[in-house]
Protein backbone atom coordinates (compact mmCIF):
# COMPACT_ATOMS: atom_id res chain seq x y z
CA UNK A 1 0.00 0.00 0.00
CA UNK A 2 1.14 3.58 -0.66
CA UNK A 3 2.41 5.79 2.10
CA UNK A 4 1.85 9.53 2.46
CA UNK A 5 5.40 10.21 1.15
CA UNK A 6 4.77 8.09 -1.94
CA UNK A 7 4.94 10.22 -5.13
CA UNK A 8 1.75 8.58 -6.39
CA UNK A 9 -0.19 10.74 -3.91
CA UNK A 10 -1.64 13.99 -5.28
CA UNK A 11 -1.20 17.17 -3.23
CA UNK A 12 -3.43 20.24 -3.35
CA UNK A 13 -2.98 23.32 -1.16
CA UNK A 14 -5.78 25.87 -0.84
CA UNK A 15 -5.18 29.29 0.72
CA UNK A 16 -8.26 31.34 1.69
CA UNK A 17 -7.73 34.89 3.01
CA UNK A 18 -10.01 36.19 5.76
CA UNK A 19 -10.64 39.68 7.11
CA UNK A 20 -8.67 38.91 10.27
CA UNK A 21 -6.61 36.18 11.92
CA UNK A 22 -9.51 35.66 14.33
CA UNK A 23 -11.91 34.87 11.47
CA UNK A 24 -9.39 32.47 9.92
CA UNK A 25 -9.03 30.75 13.29
CA UNK A 26 -12.82 30.47 13.68
CA UNK A 27 -13.04 28.90 10.23
CA UNK A 28 -10.29 26.40 11.10
CA UNK A 29 -12.02 25.39 14.32
CA UNK A 30 -15.38 24.97 12.58
CA UNK A 31 -14.02 22.94 9.67
CA UNK A 32 -11.53 20.68 11.40
CA UNK A 33 -14.26 19.15 13.59
CA UNK A 34 -15.35 17.03 10.62
CA UNK A 35 -12.92 14.20 9.94
CA UNK A 36 -12.24 12.87 6.46
CA UNK A 37 -14.62 10.06 5.53
CA UNK A 38 -11.82 7.98 3.98
CA UNK A 39 -8.70 8.74 6.06
CA UNK A 40 -6.76 5.91 4.43
CA UNK A 41 -6.89 7.66 1.03
CA UNK A 42 -7.33 11.35 1.98
CA UNK A 43 -5.00 13.20 4.36
CA UNK A 44 -5.85 16.77 5.35
CA UNK A 45 -4.01 19.40 7.34
CA UNK A 46 -5.48 22.79 8.16
CA UNK A 47 -3.56 25.68 9.66
CA UNK A 48 -3.81 29.44 10.02
CA UNK A 49 -1.08 31.70 8.66
CA UNK A 50 -1.89 35.20 9.93
CA UNK A 51 -5.29 35.90 8.28
CA UNK A 52 -5.08 33.03 5.78
CA UNK A 53 -6.63 29.61 6.22
CA UNK A 54 -4.31 27.06 4.61
CA UNK A 55 -5.51 23.54 3.85
CA UNK A 56 -3.37 20.84 2.29
CA UNK A 57 -4.90 17.67 0.93
CA UNK A 58 -3.02 14.53 -0.09
CA UNK A 59 -5.10 11.99 -1.99
CA UNK A 60 -4.51 8.78 -3.86
CA UNK A 61 -6.42 9.89 -6.96
CA UNK A 62 -7.10 13.14 -8.78
CA UNK A 63 -10.82 12.44 -8.51
CA UNK A 64 -10.57 12.25 -4.72
CA UNK A 65 -8.61 15.52 -4.73
CA UNK A 66 -11.37 17.24 -6.68
CA UNK A 67 -14.15 15.86 -4.48
CA UNK A 68 -12.32 16.63 -1.26
CA UNK A 69 -11.39 20.18 -2.23
CA UNK A 70 -14.93 20.83 -3.48
CA UNK A 71 -16.43 19.70 -0.14
CA UNK A 72 -13.87 21.77 1.75
CA UNK A 73 -14.68 24.90 -0.25
CA UNK A 74 -18.40 24.39 0.39
CA UNK A 75 -17.61 24.31 4.12
CA UNK A 76 -15.45 27.44 3.84
CA UNK A 77 -18.26 29.19 1.97
CA UNK A 78 -20.72 28.34 4.75
CA UNK A 79 -18.32 29.59 7.44
CA UNK A 80 -17.68 32.84 5.53
CA UNK A 81 -21.41 33.46 5.12
CA UNK A 82 -22.04 32.70 8.80
CA UNK A 83 -19.26 35.04 9.94
CA UNK A 84 -20.61 37.70 7.58
CA UNK A 85 -24.11 37.32 8.97
CA UNK A 86 -23.41 36.89 12.68
CA UNK A 87 -19.73 37.69 13.28
CA UNK A 88 -19.98 41.28 14.46
CA UNK A 89 -23.17 40.68 16.43
CA UNK A 90 -21.74 37.62 18.15
CA UNK A 91 -18.63 39.57 19.21
CA UNK A 92 -20.63 42.54 20.47
CA UNK A 93 -23.98 41.33 21.88
CA UNK A 94 -26.56 44.01 22.73
CA UNK A 95 -26.32 45.34 26.29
Amino acid sequence: MSTIEDPSWHTVTVRVPFASPKHASIAKQAIEVDRELQPQVVKRTIEVDDDVLVATFKTLTVRLARLTVNAYLENVDLVVKTIGEFGEEAEHPPS
